[in-house]
């Protein structure tokens, strides 16, 4: 039975695993075996950042009383 990888240590972290797993298997050269982990590898980090994105918008939600409002930024930013 194949392991579970472990989880990344944020989503920063996932994120840069991700667009180096792109990177990789965008340049065409992986084998076919390495494409299909790396693959599995990259819906994992997916799901790992879909999770801590919707965390980080319920907890928007619970700080403006339960309605979503547009994050207004100094400077257009």
């Amino acid at each position: 039975m194949a392991k579970a990888a472990k989880a990344p240590a944020s989503f920063e972290t996932a994120l840069a695993q991700l667009e180096d797993i792109i990177q990789a298997m965008d340049s065409g050269d992986m084998p076919l075996e390495s494409a299909l982990a790396s693959y599995k590898q990259g819906t994992e980090l997916i799901k790992f950042c879909q999770g801590k994105l919707a965390d980080a918008e319920q907890q928007l939600k619970i700080l403006e009383n339960n309605e979503l409002k547009a994050l207004d930024l100094p400077n257009g930013q």
